[in-house]
């Protein structure tokens, strides 16, 4: 009898779905000065494509524009011949990156071309009660959306510092009232990414 409890015990660990390990990304925005990056942990098994969710929502950008991954060599996206992108929706972060150390890019709006630095700080079991993907601390405010890449941005940051600027007026019209680039805010980037978590 004790012998059969324990090979009914051992099946059950065995048919027991095994959990995903967590990675924790460090995402850097490539060019600017000081860094504006995020650091965030997502399971190992997330698709590209919801990686790119992730990204969007932690960062501060609004998911108005096409995206990439580049890794080894490939370009993963939302699948399109004339762009070469392989579908990002059938890869796996686990299955298409080396894990921990390993780097890889992501290119958000292919007009403005904000490139961003991923590296895989950490792979770390999951912790009981925690619902991911999570951002557990960054620097900086995202660049405003269509705001012209890097040196769009520069600009735009010279213009703000300078109330006598004459296009001062009409660009706290355009970004809607005043913009910190020095803020971040934790719990905001929490909040955006709550749709995207499953118990």
């Amino acid at each position: 009898m004790a012998t059969r409890t324990g090979r009914q015990t051992q099946a059950s660990k065995e048919q027991a779905p095994k959990q995903a390990s967590i990675w924790q990304l460090k995402i850097t925005l490539i060019g600017i000065r000081p860094p504006i990056w995020r650091r965030v942990q997502v399971p190992s098994t997330v698709t590209l494509d919801k990686l790119h969710l992730v990204i969007q929502a932690a960062m501060g950008w609004d998911n108005y524009h096409l995206y990439s991954f580049s890794i080894g060599g490939e370009e993963y996206g939302e699948p399109d011949p004339e762009l070469n992108l392989r579908s990002a929706g059938r890869a796996r972060l686990d299955r298409m990156v080396g894990g921990e150390k390993a780097r890889f890019r992501y290119t958000y709006d292919f007009g403005d071309d904000w490139e961003h630095d991923i590296l895989v700080e950490k792979v770390l079991p999951p912790v009981s009660g925690v619902r991911y993907p999570i951002c557990i601390t960054g620097r900086r405010a995202c660049p405003p959306e269509d705001c012209g890449g890097i040196w769009g941005y520069e600009e735009l940051l010279e213009i703000l510092q300078d109330p006598q600027h004459e296009e001062y007026e009409e660009r706290l019209e355009w970004l809607g009232g005043e913009f910190d680039p020095e803020a971040f805010d934790l719990e905001e980037a929490n909040a955006r990414l709550e749709p995207l978590r499953r118990g």
